[in-house]
């Protein structure tokens, strides 16, 4: 179907419906319903667009327990290249942006990833380090648990090189890299990982991740509730030197043992 006769069929120009594809200017939601029930959008579809209509100028990648794990992996790239400051608490792998490339790849070879889909996959990880490496960088507070220090993901020679890459990133200006030790007490990082993303002009974001999905959480009450638990991790949480002192003692071990 050509765009006037789409517009014809709507009863409005092809210069506005032209302005709704480019993004130029938004619809409104009954507007969106006409033009996909034009074009035979299924009905969930329908429903999922008109939904995004009401609030166009708001958090419109955010939802919760999306099913397809594309749509996912660009919310969660949506978010920490537009973030200004990102906050991960990691109890027991090494933080998405921090991991290098071999560490990645034991990772998902180890969870089942498709063969053909391993590659891209960690391409897109590495990618994602974009974010605070950027001119513009994000400012970066990453939680690790100390056991993420000793664990031999993929070996010593891999962890080795894991290693150095953390304590290369502490040195970063825009990084504050801290060591949850193993002699602390409970926090909420022992609930599991999690991420809470700032922005200048959005709503902040808390990311939730499991084995086969993941949430994005944006209501206040919500994103309250982490900032306090992000507070309790870093009251347990190890200085910067100090973390920086440690890895480098995990490093020297590692070393040994390759």
């Amino acid at each position: 179907m050509g765009l006037r006769q789409l517009a014809a069929q709507l009863g409005t120009s092809h210069a506005t419906v032209s302005r709704w594809e480019n993004g130029a200017r938004s619809p409104k939601p009954e507007d969106v319903a006409a033009y996909l029930a034009k074009v035979d959008a299924s009905a969930e579809l329908r429903a999922e667009l008109v939904e995004l209509a009401r609030d166009p100028d708001g958090s419109h990648w955010l939802s919760v327990g999306m099913p397809d794990q594309h749509r996912q992996l660009a919310a969660l790239l949506e978010i920490e290249r537009e973030a200004t400051h990102i906050t991960t608490v990691s109890p027991l792998l090494v933080p998405g942006l921090l991991q290098t490339a071999d560490y990645a790849r034991t990772i998902m070879i180890a969870a089942e990833v498709p063969n053909d889909e391993v590659d891209m996959r960690v391409a897109v990880r590495l990618g994602r380090r974009e974010a605070i490496i950027r001119k513009d960088a994000a400012e970066l507070r990453a939680f690790i648990g100390e056991s993420v220090l000793h664990q031999l993901i993929g070996g010593a020679a891999v962890m080795a090189e894991q290693l150095r890459a953390l304590l290369k990133y502490s040195d970063m200006e825009n990084v504050d890299l801290r060591v949850i030790p193993m002699s602390s007490g409970w926090h909420p990082g022992l609930e599991g990982p999690f991420s809470l993303d700032r922005f200048e002009d959005r709503t902040p974001v808390v990311q939730l991740e499991n084995r086969i999905s993941a949430l994005f959480l944006h209501e206040p009450g919500e994103v309250a509730a982490y900032e306090h638990a992000v507070d309790k991790v870093a009251e347990e949480a190890m200085s910067s030197t100090e973390s920086s002192e440690l890895i480098t003692e995990a490093l020297t071990r590692m070393e040994m043992t390759k």
